[in-house]
């Protein structure tokens, strides 16, 4: 049987092909302006990598902030739901999930079965998410893939007071002008989001094994932040930007009779 799995993110839009639980292929889109476009075009993107039709899918199911645009799926499915079973099919041992995305962050504990039993969501502003770091890197004038590798020629962290993004934006910008090294401000700025992570994991309660998800786990500085304030090892997936599409994919193999509280 084979379903596809549509994450409709603020940033990026994800897709996964699976065929009985095998990944046949991915793709990882701009959002742009329109989501439904972009969802469009991931999903077209997955079945010309696998040389599969639309009449070869037995189902698709939406998750992400944009899911009600993907006018082509089945059904939608939340992203604590499809997260949670993302990260479980790729590691069964584990117990906490950490997503930061493009708008939002989130901290989802799961049980030996895989099913999310609670979580907490940090989606009120921007401040720790994806898009403070796309901010953040405009004002360090680099590209924010970057970030990660350019924070290991740091000595020590700049003390960042503010995550809010426009005061932090200007509180970077405040430190350039006084000459203080990029990858000092960068190391600051993670430790940052590390601390707000933290507290909203604390604030749920953390049960190893740890794995983080989203395209911020893509930044080895935050996952390393991160490891060092919670004091256990974050495991992160060869792709962690498809766990939340790798999920629906998963829903809508075999659970449509299956509810879903989260």
């Amino acid at each position: 049987m084979v379903t596809a799995g549509i994450d409709a993110g603020s940033l990026t839009t994800d897709a996964v092909l699976l065929h009985d639980g095998k990944i046949l292929a991915y793709s990882i889109v701009n959002t742009g302006s329109q989501t439904s476009r972009a969802a469009e075009r991931a999903y077209q993107e997955i079945l010309e990598k696998a040389s599969m039709k639309v009449s070869d899918v037995a189902a698709v199911v939406a998750t992400g902030y944009g899911r009600r645009s993907v006018l082509f799926a089945g059904r939608q499915v939340t992203e604590i739901t499809c997260h949670g079973r993302g990260a479980a099919f790729l590691s069964p041992q584990v117990r906490t999930v950490i997503d930061i995305g493009g708008q939002d962050s989130k901290v989802i504990r799961l049980d030996e079965q895989g099913n999310v039993i609670d979580f907490l969501m940090n989606d009120k502003c921007a401040a720790g998410t994806g898009r403070f770091l796309e901010v953040m890197a405009q004002a360090l004038e680099l590209p924010v893939t970057v970030l990660g590798d350019a924070e290991k020629e740091a000595l020590q962290a700049a003390e960042i007071s503010s995550m809010c993004t426009v005061f932090a934006e200007s509180e970077v910008v405040s430190l350039i002008a006084r000459g203080v090294p990029r990858a000092e401000i960068i190391r600051g700025l993670h430790r940052a989001v590390a601390e707000r992570t933290t507290a909203l994991a604390h604030r749920l309660g953390l049960e190893p094994a740890v794995m983080m998800t989203g395209g911020v786990a893509k930044n080895t500085g935050i996952v390393s932040a991160l490891s060092e304030k919670l004091g256990v090892e974050i495991f992160v997936p060869p792709e962690p930007q498809i766990v939340g599409a790798l999920g629906a994919a998963l829903v809508a193999q075999g659970s449509s009779s299956q509810a879903f509280l989260f």
